[in-house]
């Protein structure tokens, strides 16, 4: 799915946390007391898992490697891939934070499948009846955005919108959006792809994302679209998330192989489209498939 069509929305008034903030205390420490020690030091940043366990059991050790002490999810775990139950419930079980995703979205309000191409409606159609009554009452739970570590999660652009894509958003409307965030920077997906756009001094730039450290800006807004763990489109068939070194200050690219072949076998013997089992394999496919 290539765009909407719908209004951009505007940041119009301060955003407000719909979520609260998610802070790791130190241990032991008594939360009756009303004070949170930062003890949070690598965040990684997951996005637009869909369905695809493979890809996530694979990012989720490879995050432990890294030192991960959080991990945040910005939506969009159901659609496309043949493990809808399965990965929710690993992220539940888990406990790990997460917003509303458009295909979550649609899977809660039918007229949203108006806004989907017709292989995206098939597969929500098959997912609708491959989750169960509590995983639907998991995914109604999700908030448009949360707000935590001075920054803004949410899956498709800021304040709150799980629809809008990023390469759909004006420039001067990008830059009017960050300037008047609240919050420091702002983490979304959505796209399937990568982008690290800094606002310093009211000059835009944008930066490669690499597997390697990369500094934040000191004094300006960041905005950062983190890829796909389930099913990339950014020109590289590994999985994709972003780890953010909160000590110093700096975020990474993380490239994670699985095993792609055994999740399109997968999506092929639920009779799910076939469209969705070769963009794994990365064969020629439109880019609105």
């Amino acid at each position: 799915m290539r765009g909407t069509g719908r209004p951009i929305p505007r940041l119009q008034t301060p955003v407000i946390s719909l979520q609260p903030p998610v802070f790791i205390a130190e241990k032991n420490f008594p939360p009756e007391k009303g004070v949170l020690f930062f003890s949070i030091m690598r965040l990684a940043i997951l996005s637009d898992i869909h369905a695809n366990l493979e890809a996530l059991v694979e990012v989720l050790a490879d995050l432990e490697r890294a030192g991960a002490d959080e991990v945040i999810c910005l939506g969009d775990h159901v659609g496309y891939g043949p493990d809808p139950e399965a990965v929710v419930e690993e992220i539940r079980r888990r406990g790990l934070p997460s917003v509303l995703g458009n295909h979550e979205l649609a899977l809660l309000d039918p007229a949203e499948l108006e806004w989907f191409n017709p292989l995206a409606q098939v597969s929500l159609l098959r997912t609708a009846a491959m989750i169960s009554a509590e995983t639907l009452a998991y995914l109604k739970s999700l908030q448009p955005s949360l707000e935590a570590h001075g920054s803004l999660f949410v899956h498709g652009f800021p304040p709150d919108s799980a629809t809008t894509y990023l390469f759909e958003v004006p420039e001067d409307l990008l830059i009017e959006t960050l300037a008047q965030l609240p919050q420091r920077g702002c983490f979304i997906g959505h796209t399937h792809e990568l982008a690290f756009a800094t606002l310093e001094h009211g000059r835009l730039a944008w930066q490669e994302l690499e597997p390697q450290p990369i500094p934040l800006p000191g004094r300006g807004r960041f905005l950062v679209n983190v890829g796909s763990v389930g099913q990339p489109r950014d020109g590289d068939p590994r999985a994709k998330y972003i780890l953010w070194d909160q000590r110093a200050d700096t975020i990474e690219l993380r490239r994670v192989p699985f095993d792609a072949a055994r999740t399109a076998a997968r999506i092929r013997a639920l009779g799910l489209p076939e469209a969705h089992a070769r963009r794994l394999e990365f064969q020629p496919l439109r880019r609105d498939a």
